[in-house]
């Protein structure tokens, strides 16, 4: 069975377009940013709800709630990986000047012993759509048209 995850694209209109999307910590991902970053987002069991599990997944990852809004469904994409992915959208001009990620654990370098904690987003960015494009994921990319065509 493959794996599921849900996430939350804020989106907000300034001079056009720009949605929130994340850049993830640790360092296998330090030194990449064109289509490295993601839409927040995480998994979730077959118990929970889709839209649950993005709030709360937005919520670790971001460290701010979700802001209160009509929520557009952007639906969902299967990954080059096979993992499912469903997004959902929510107008907000949200600061994020206090944004702080939940963190993980992990051995680095490999093989050496050595347990340390990064945070699961290193950093998260407003972007205009064009841009958010060449950052997000290839198979996240879609969301970003979805999200248009639905505004």
């Amino acid at each position: 069975m493959a794996k599921r995850s849900a996430g939350m694209l804020l989106f907000r209109r300034n001079d056009g377009l720009e949605v929130l999307i994340a850049h993830p910590g640790g360092p296998l991902w330090a030194r990449k940013d064109e289509g490295a970053w993601s839409i927040p987002k995480g998994l979730y069991a077959d118990d929970e709800e889709p839209l649950a599990a993005a709030r709360r997944e937005f919520a670790e990852e971001v460290g701010l709630a979700v802001p209160d809004g009509n929520v557009v469904e952007l639906g969902e994409i299967k990954q080059p990986s096979g993992k499912l992915v469903t997004a959902f959208a929510v107008e907000s001009d949200l600061d994020i000047t206090d944004s702080v990620s939940n963190t993980f654990e992990m051995e680095w370098p490999r093989g050496s012993g050595n347990t340390r904690s990064y945070p699961e987003v290193d950093k998260v960015e407003w972007f205009d759509v064009e841009a958010a494009r060449d950052k997000l994921l290839k198979g996240q990319r879609p969301f970003l048209d979805r999200l248009i065509e639905q505004l």
